[in-house]
């Protein structure tokens, strides 16, 4: 059994689009910050964006605000990211992750307990 399962990778443009989910198994997590991480070959693994529960507030890297954006459904268990404006350094495994924390580290993936197995966006020019 996986907690978390991402879906909705793909290959696109430049300049195009895609909307990644993740569901989650457990009704627990619609308590948790759900967030996007992602990795690039040869590079470590990078925060995107969070959601925290029920989407109360959400939290993005610099790069991609104004193209990205995280949303939760109704129960909080679905997570999504929708990807606009998609540029090649975006290719990246993305994953989704959850987890419950005290802190105000939203970008720190130590703060994540549950993770996906991933989901390929790869965007070329």
């Amino acid at each position: 059994q996986v907690p978390l399962v991402e879906s909705g990778g793909g290959l696109v443009q430049a300049g195009g689009s895609l909307r990644l989910s993740c569901a989650a198994s457990r009704p627990a997590f619609s308590s948790y910050s759900m967030a996007w991480f992602r990795q690039a070959p040869g590079k470590e693994r990078e925060f995107v964006a969070t959601s925290t529960s029920l989407g109360g507030s959400t939290y993005y890297k610099d790069s991609v605000k104004g193209r990205f954006a995280i949303s939760r459904d109704n129960d909080g268990t679905t997570v999504f990211l929708q990807m606009n404006d998609l540029k090649p350094e975006d290719t990246a495994v993305y994953y989704c992750a959850a987890g419950s924390y005290y802190n105000t580290m939203h970008d720190y993936s130590g703060n994540y307990n549950w993770w996906g197995q991933g989901t390929q966006v790869t965007v070329s020019s």
